[in-house]
């Protein structure tokens, strides 16, 4: 077992990572302030691991109790908030009831949203089961919910009181949620880490394979990468922790306008740091090659390398939605050499007309909302 710590002063954490976690409660039980705990998961996740979870801790003495959730990111709602919240109000959680988040990034979002509002605040468990939460969105205590004009708009910063990555659960994990994940471990490499991105660049395909020791330590070295950003902008304020976002502000609106659930996130990102990165290439950020480098990447990774075809201005609307605008202006991440990353809003409205435009731009599909699965490299 890995262990790696987010260092936030008296709200830091540990992130545990290693194979079979869930079957040993002494890295659970010290952080419950009473012997129960109520577990969020949804309808995939709780048949594979809720029983193993609930006789873990049930054998140390703690008493559990479950709501499962549908499965999906189109059930990031307010009604999956507010079913949370009626749970706990009905099994009458107090205040030092933890809250465990069992799955995935939909999950962890919207229970770590309802542990953050529940009776103001209440301790907080992240269990991701997926790659991508794993070495993303269980980190750092960004919680939330979709809203029809935009994804994550509704939410709050709350910090988890543990993290425990089973790689185990993994095992279980349909190859395209894989995929989706390698695509933000990938961004860790662009945005920061350009020994990473070299070491992804020979390791890949064990990763694929998911070869043990290579997938711990690109998850290892994803949440490092992820803790450091943390701790240095933890409420995003100072522009560090923005950078974690390439591709997702592209990403969100491929998700928002093709409807919830189509794309999963990681395709969407992978989608998204493809039209940043060409929009990189053309403010001279980077060379061709750089950008070649990038496509053949994500490629390897079984990942989209269109996004699809909503129109510049639908793109350009849904965008004016995403968190990081400023005073009006939208502003993008975009990569400044591979390994190094910037927040702009000094961009030319048309040049990014230009690259979501079929035949103008490299990596938007010629058809209309073109499914994720369609992964043929593009022409030019």
């Amino acid at each position: 077992m890995k262990t790696l710590c987010v260092n936030l002063g008296k709200a830091s954490y540990p992130i545990h990572i290693g194979p079979d976690l869930l079957r040993q409660p002494q890295w659970i039980l010290p952080h419950l302030a009473q012997p129960s705990c109520f577990i969020v998961t949804n309808t995939t996740v709780g048949p594979l691991y809720l029983p193993t979870l609930q006789d873990t801790l049930a054998q140390a003495g703690v008493r559990t109790q479950a709501l499962t959730l549908p499965d999906g990111e189109a059930h990031k709602t307010r009604s999956a908030l507010n079913q949370i919240h009626d749970a706990l109000l009905t099994h009458r959680c107090e205040r030092q009831t933890t809250l465990i988040a069992l799955g995935g990034g939909v999950i962890g979002d919207v229970a770590g949203f309802a542990a953050a509002t529940y009776l103001r605040g209440v301790p907080l468990i992240q269990i991701p089961t997926t790659l991508l939460s794993q070495v993303d969105s269980s980190v750092g205590g960004k919680t939330g919910i979709n809203h029809p004009l935009g994804k994550n708009l509704l939410g709050a910063f709350y910090q988890p009181s543990l993290v425990l990555a089973d790689t185990s659960t993994l095992n279980t994990l349909p190859q395209r949620e894989f995929c989706s994940g390698v695509a933000e471990i990938i961004k860790y490499g662009l945005i920061r880490d350009l020994p990473f991105l070299h070491w992804l660049h020979q390791h890949l395909d064990a990763l694929m394979a998911r070869h043990p020791e290579t997938l711990a330590e690109a998850i290892e070295r994803s949440c490092s990468n992820k803790a450091e950003v943390v701790a240095e902008d933890e409420f995003e304020t100072r522009g560090t922790r923005a950078l974690l976002n390439l591709g997702h502000t592209f990403g969100h609106a491929i998700e928002t306008g093709s409807g919830y659930g189509v794309w999963l996130h990681g395709e969407a990102v992978a989608a998204g740091m493809l039209l940043a990165a060409d929009l990189s290439q053309r403010l001279g950020w980077i060379s061709e090659g750089e950008l070649t480098l990038i496509t053949t990447l994500l490629q390897r990774a079984g990942l989209p390398l269109r996004a699809p075809n909503l129109g510049p201005e639908r793109y350009l609307e849904l965008m004016a939605s995403d968190k990081k605008v400023a005073a009006g202006a939208i502003r993008y991440v975009l990569l400044d050499g591979l390994g190094q990353a910037k927040l702009t809003a000094h961009v030319d409205a048309g040049l990014v007309r230009q690259i979501l435009t079929p035949g103008n731009g490299r990596f938007i599909a010629l058809d209309g909302n073109v499914h994720p699965d369609t992964k043929t490299p593009p022409q030019g």
